[in-house]
């Protein structure tokens, strides 16, 4: 297995993270700490059954399993950026933010549930 390759520094998403959590960010914090915890998810389980998607700011693929390569992945959850974060903190939980359609899954694979929060 290949290791993921970070493009965000650890300690520049922590910080981007941090700040998200304290209130009131700019766009570019806000981008940063969405695709810092995309990399960190991936990092944490990797694989490529689900796709995970933050528009504008990010995807990523994760969890073992089928790999998809061509057309709509079978498997995608998504959600907007404070949703996001809000879910790897653990500031709402996988099935409230279902319930309360902040999140949209679709794919047997598609519950995050048991790798959030981060």
């Amino acid at each position: 297995m290949v290791a993921s390759r970070r493009r965000v520094d650890i300690a520049d998403g922590q910080a981007a993270l941090a700040a998200w959590q304290q209130g009131g960010v700019p766009r570019a914090v806000l981008a940063t700490a969405v695709r810092y915890t995309l990399e960190e998810l991936s990092f944490r389980v990797p694989g490529n059954s689900v796709e995970v998607r933050v528009p504008p700011f990010g995807v990523t693929q994760c969890i073992a399993g089928p790999r998809h390569t061509r057309g709509t992945p079978p498997n995608v959850v998504e959600c907007d950026a404070d949703t996001w974060l809000a879910l790897v903190t653990g500031r709402t939980s996988w099935g409230a933010a279902v319930e309360h359609a902040l999140v949209a899954a679709s794919g047997l694979r598609a519950d995050l549930s048991g790798v959030l929060p981060l």
